[in-house]
């Protein structure tokens, strides 16, 4: 018997995982430097990458725009 409450693959939501890189960063900071860029994304209060690729690092796009909304000005 099958627990009509547990999600299957079927009935998960299929939301993009939205993924933003340094060049990505760099411009929604507003354009800053590379070494500008590398020394937020390096900050111990933002987010973790979710991966670390040949090309670079990637984070998960939502957790970015939540930091960003939690510490910068606009």
């Amino acid at each position: 018997m099958t627990n009509s409450h547990t999600p299957t693959v079927d009935h998960v939501a299929n939301k993009p995982i939205r993924l933003m890189g340094a060049h990505e960063i760099r411009l929604r900071l507003g354009g800053v430097s590379r070494q500008r860029a590398y020394q937020i994304t390096s900050r111990a209060d933002f987010p973790a990458p979710v991966a670390d690729l040949a090309q670079g690092k990637v984070w998960a796009t939502d957790d970015v725009e939540a930091w960003m909304k939690a510490h910068r000005r606009d």
